[in-house]
């Protein structure tokens, strides 16, 4: 905010009032003061949801160089609240194109001075704590590398507890052996113990963490216990104080702060597209209806996020009758999987495939953007026909995201890649899911569309 001032400072340095006394008495509207607000709150998610919320000084530079970038473009975004809504004029867009760079180059400033004494100051503020790891067979002996090989200053392990039945003890292991699990109790009464670390198999010593989480109850030190308890491939355990019962909510996609600052980019890119393309959408309308019978949107009923059904929006680019006519065609139908695609389908109208082609037909999307049944990036939403068709549970893990406009699959070749492909795109979206990727693929699709290549 004060690297903004000072650049509309240094803009309107002319028109400024002369003397302090006059700076102090310019007066600061409500509506300012909530746009002040709003800014410096996007500006805060927007560090968050690129990871930036701590100093790094480990990162390489070029790596803390385009995730700044990145969160200074999407936050200096909200900056142009500014000059839309400024009566007098002062606040223009060029203000904040001055901005930006101004504002990147002191962020990975600041970040570079905050790392630098970040871990001088966490050295003087804070006290290493004392830990005792619980076990002694391989997941005590993996924590105990993982602490070893980060080098963690501020964690000094005092030793083990465990009473060894029958498997390997290693030798690092067995010099640091404070006793077994019975003297757990002693050594925590004896000795000042910040936490104690449960490395204990779950399945077979059950009885054993839960004696070992009562004695830290009693004796007031803290216990943790890993979450690694059941072999997981894709979801993520998170505990929930829920309250009701607190549970380890284990889930299949991400879920934090930074799907608000995609909402948020939903809307603001929504009411953008439907500003942009309100002409060319009227335009459009009018051509359809003039060149075929019927009405000019099309709607159907598709599968979005969780496999609730929702109303999709499209212009009509085949017959009326299309649907009905879908039946007959089946036998020629040319994807793989339980999908529906013919590259010369006689339903098309001569319209519809110049707007199949350069895919504006998918423009009325931007309203189930709108409404929230679509993002501007996710998975493409499946008709009925096609969901119905899915034979592998695996399939459905599709729809744990909500659909979007545009996807990995409408940058990399469309229906010219088959099914399995398409799923595999879909997939790997989820999982690897970021702002930064949306961006990508929003910045891939532009050209991806100009080419055609692939659109039926």
């Amino acid at each position: 905010m004060l690297i903004l001032l000072g650049v509309f400072t240094g803009a309107n340095w002319q028109n400024m009032p002369d003397g302090i006394g006059a700076f102090l008495a310019l007066r600061v509207t409500i509506k300012n003061l909530f746009l002040a607000v709003l800014f410096l709150l996007a500006w805060a998610i927007a560090f968050r949801a690129f990871g930036l919320s701590r100093p790094s000084s480990a990162a390489p530079f070029w790596k803390e160089l385009v995730q700044v970038t990145k969160a200074c473009v999407v936050a200096s975004m909200f900056a142009l609240l500014f000059p839309l809504t400024s009566q007098t004029g002062a606040f223009t867009g060029r203000i904040v194109l001055y901005f930006l760079p101004v504002a990147i180059v002191a962020c990975l400033s600041g970040r570079f001075i905050a790392g630098a004494f970040a871990g001088r100051l966490a050295q003087v503020f804070s006290s290493p704590r004392d830990l005792i790891i619980v076990g002694s067979g391989p997941r005590a002996a993996a924590i105990y590398a993982r602490l070893q090989e980060s080098n963690h200053t501020y964690t000094h392990i005092l030793g083990f507890v465990d009473t060894p039945n029958g498997h390997l003890v290693t030798a690092a292991i067995r010099q640091q052996m404070l006793g077994g699990l019975d003297d757990l109790e002693t050594i925590l009464m004896k000795r000042p113990v910040d936490e104690v670390l449960i490395a204990l198999p779950a399945k077979s010593c059950y009885d054993q963490i839960q004696t070992a989480i009562q004695t830290c109850e009693r004796a007031g030190v803290e216990a943790k216990y890993l979450s690694d308890v059941f072999q997981l491939s894709l979801a993520r355990p998170t505990f929930v104080a829920d309250e009701h019962a607190p549970v380890v909510s284990l889930k299949v996609v991400q879920d934090d702060y930074r799907l608000v600052v995609k909402r948020g980019i939903d809307i603001i890119g929504a009411i953008v597209g439907v500003a942009i393309f309100s002409p060319l959408m009227l335009v459009i309308a009018a051509a359809i209806k003039l060149t075929s019978p019927g009405p000019a949107l099309f709607t159907q009923e598709r599968y979005g996020l969780n496999k609730r059904r929702f109303r999709m929006y499209k212009f009509r680019t085949m017959v009326q009758d299309a649907e009905k006519r879908q039946t007959e065609l089946e036998s020629r139908n040319e994807a793989g999987g339980p999908v529906f695609k013919i590259h010369d389908d006689p339903r098309i109208t001569s319209i519809g495939r110049i707007l199949r082609r350069t895919s504006l037909d998918e423009l009325p999307q931007f309203f189930n953007v709108l409404r929230g049944e679509m993002s501007l990036v996710g998975p493409r939403p499946l008709p009925r026909r096609d969901v119905s068709n899915f034979d592998d549970a695996s399939l459905m893990r599709r729809f744990s995201v909500r659909p979007g406009l545009t996807c990995l699959w409408q940058v990399n070749g469309r229906s010219n890649i088959d099914f399995r492909r398409w799923i595999e795109l879909d997939l790997k979206y989820i999982d690897t899911w970021s702002l930064g990727l949306d961006f990508s693929i929003l910045a891939k699709t532009i050209p991806a569309v100009l080419k055609g290549s692939g659109a039926v």
